[in-house]
């Protein structure tokens, strides 16, 4: 069974009694062009009669642009594992389209290889690229925005003799993580431990660990590398990263995970080594995924927004591409920390005012 033919641009014409290129100047939005309202109107007037679609090809080659978002995610296996993701492609691809533009999600494995950007970029596929979880040895992606290739970084980092040219969305993590350990160490913990969402080579793991680290120092608890593992983005490497830390005596009194798919990895491995949340173990995590507050207990963490990020890097992007750069080229979101029953302070809280 075949489908109904497509509405060609010389139907249209022959609908609106002009010539094939005033429909594509028209339809195509092509600046500069003297067309009578007139004109313009029964063209439009015309494509709607019969249905017509615009070739995505044939605009790109009218217009010099794609009219396609790059999203770029440093490794693969975070579609499959991280919550975080779902809500920020949603944020990013709800402005891309009220702005006329479509998202190409794309992942970039080996960010050393010289090309790892070329398909995209250099093949013209995309006209501006926002990237996600972007790695300490990605030495492609500060030379696009040296080269002024519309970037827009979810997350920052300072390259050196860029300072001027990065265009990021972010939330400080280096606070975020100081103000969730605070929180157990004003509860009483001392022996806290620390899991990261990914592997060490990742700015925002880094950032996340400095912060854990130098509230631990603020505090004066020697910080012990033996307290810290690392995730790999699944919950499954949450569990196995938390079984390794309960083979160690004592057991740590707290733990802050790197996000919240490691926590709740982290929590199923407490909870199968028989000990109980936050008696035993209190836990923090970070991102507040839409399943935080129904986790058993319910998860303390923090709450950075995936869907805002989205739909700002996306403003900040199309902006860019459009001749129109956003007013700041760092927007810093704010990360507050969401009490819940997983860290324990509603619990001391409670025993305090029966007293």
């Amino acid at each position: 069974m075949t489908g109904k033919p497509r509405v060609t641009s010389y139907q249209v014409a022959q609908r609106a009694g002009v010539s094939r290129t005033t429909v594509s100047l028209v339809l195509n939005e092509v600046p500069g062009v003297n067309i009578r309202e007139e004109t313009r109107r029964r063209v439009l007037r015309a494509a709607e009669e019969l249905g017509y679609v615009p070739n995505a090809a044939a605009r790109s080659l009218v217009s010099g642009q794609t009219r396609t978002l790059g999203l770029v995610i440093s490794h693969a296996e975070h579609l499959q594992v991280d919550a975080f993701i779902p809500q920020l492609l949603y944020g990013f691809g709800l402005v891309s389209r009220q702005r006329g533009y479509r998202v190409l999600l794309e992942t970039v494995e080996d960010v050393t290889k010289p090309d790892a950007y070329t398909e995209l970029v250099r093949g013209n596929r995309i006209d501006g690229l926002a990237v996600l979880n972007f790695r300490c040895d990605d030495s492609q992606l500060p030379e696009l925005i040296r080269r002024g290739f519309p970037v827009v970084l979810i997350g920052f980092h300072p390259w050196p003799g860029l300072e001027d040219k990065i265009f990021a969305v972010e939330t400080d993590g280096v606070a975020a993580a100081i103000r969730a350990t605070r929180h157990l160490i004003a509860l009483g913990h001392r022996r806290i431990a620390h899991i990261t969402f990914s592997p060490e080579n990742y700015y925002a793991t880094q950032d996340r660990l400095r912060g854990y680290r130098q509230a631990l120092q603020a505090a004066g608890i020697e910080w012990d590398p033996a307290w810290v593992r690392y995730g790999n983005f699944s919950a499954a490497s949450g569990y196995q990263a938390m079984r390794q830390l309960l083979r160690r005596k004592p057991y740590p009194t707290a733990l802050f995970a790197g996000n919240d798919t490691i926590a709740l990895g982290a929590m199923a491995a407490i909870h199968r080594k028989g000990l109980r949340i936050p008696e035993d173990i209190a836990v923090v995590g970070y991102d507040d995924i839409p399943t935080a507050p129904y986790m058993v207990p319910p998860l303390t963490t923090v709450r950075i927004s995936p869907l805002e990020q989205g739909r700002i890097a996306a403003e900040m992007l199309s902006g860019l591409i459009e001749g129109n750069p956003p007013q700041h080229r760092r927007i810093c979101l704010p990360a507050p920390l969401i009490v819940r029953e997983s860290c324990g302070a509603k619990r001391q809280r409670a025993v305090s005012a029966g007293r």
